[in-house]
């Protein structure tokens, strides 16, 4: 993610009540930016990397990192930065590698789980479990056999696939604005100031969308909760797009403040989880998607802890420039995370290809 990037010149937001456009998707006009010549005037003129002390107010963000900043750069050569070295080189790799890579796994579980049911699930888990040997669910480990009336059910009825896609569309809607975050931002102000809003969209997408396979798969049977628990963290999700649209949340001191929203926002998926473990947890699918979930929230976790401290670059300022800072840290555990919860998708989704109610 981008969002430890601009603080908009941060005397002017002090308060909130200024103005109300301070609410509206718009930049706010930064008068110590004044796209100095370091790139725009001719043809010829270099591109160059200055460090921190050189930056405009709106680009300034972590201290602890001292050089190799882009500044006001061109939209052309800040597009073509992408192939260059710089202090944002890996920020933009690391979540566009990570766009690829959900990308394919995207496609493999297309050719696992089509878009509509085909009537076989006990096929599809077959193919699924002999590739990826993720799946821990064979009816023999049941209790009990399951009715004639729930396997016609199954067999009859088409699962919804779409809360399983819906996950993989925002985890690479989150990786795709982050990356594209971290390489536009220097451009100018305004342009910060959007992909940072679009970068903030990404992470709600990407912890909405989470919940999505968790809670209606579990409770495929049970509407009213399932229903419950999704148009809450839908609600969610939106009320912190909105509170991102204020030019404050963006700034350095805002930044312990949205790491807390997020994990927060995050952490609430703790409420449909127990459920899961209360009603299921006999079951071996229960067991092996918290399991998977409890992974994703170490990865997440640690993420965000690195993110807000700013280590190791603290400890060592300047050493970390170019590669190993936190914010570099933190893209390669929302990876991880990410990609363990994808695995519980799978399993969720084949539980119920498998059981239906």
């Amino acid at each position: 993610m981008c969002f430890e990037a601009p603080s908009m010149a941060m005397e002017k937001y002090s308060s909130f009540s200024k103005s109300s456009k301070q609410f509206l998707l718009s930049a706010p006009i930064d008068k110590s930016s004044n796209s100095s010549d370091k790139c725009c005037n001719g043809r010829a003129a270099k591109c160059e990397l200055v460090d921190y002390d050189s930056l405009p107010e709106f680009l300034k963000d972590n201290e602890y990192i001292l050089s190799y900043y882009r500044s006001e750069w061109p939209l052309k050569q800040t597009i073509l930065s992408v192939f260059s070295i710089h202090n944002e080189t890996l920020n933009i790799w690391t979540h566009l590698i990570g766009f690829f890579i959900f990308l394919m796994l995207t496609g493999y579980a297309a050719s696992i789980f089509p878009a509509v049911s085909n009537g076989d699930p006990q096929l599809q888990l077959s193919a699924a479990g002999n590739s990826s040997n993720i799946f821990y669910i064979h009816r023999a480990n049941q209790t009990t056999e399951p009715t004639a009336s729930s396997s016609s059910q199954v067999i009859g009825s088409e699962l919804p696939r779409w809360p399983f896609y819906l996950y993989l569309a925002g985890a690479m809607f989150c990786l795709l604005m982050s990356s594209a975050c971290h390489l536009l931002s220097c451009h100018c102000s305004k342009t910060s100031y959007i992909m940072l809003r679009l970068d903030f969209a990404g992470i709600s997408g990407l912890i909405v969308s989470s919940f999505y396979p968790l809670v209606y798969y579990t409770f495929t049977c049970n509407p009213f909760f399932r229903d419950l628990y999704l148009a809450s963290i839908t609600f969610f999700g939106l009320a912190t797009v909105v509170v991102s649209l204020m030019p404050v949340f963006d700034s350095p001191q805002f930044r312990p403040v949205r790491a807390v929203l997020f994990a927060c926002m995050a952490a609430s998926g703790m409420v449909p989880i127990a459920h899961k473990m209360m009603a299921f947890g006999h079951r071996p699918e229960a067991m092996l998607t918290t399991g998977y979930e409890a992974l994703m929230g170490m990865f997440y976790g640690v993420g965000v802890v690195v993110y807000a401290a700013r280590v190791p670059e603290r400890w060592l300022p300047g050493k970390f420039d170019l590669a190993g800072h936190s914010h570099q840290l933190f893209h390669v555990l929302v990876v991880a995370g990410a990609y363990t919860h994808y695995l519980a998708s799978l399993v969720y989704l084949g539980w119920r290809e498998t059981e239906g109610c």
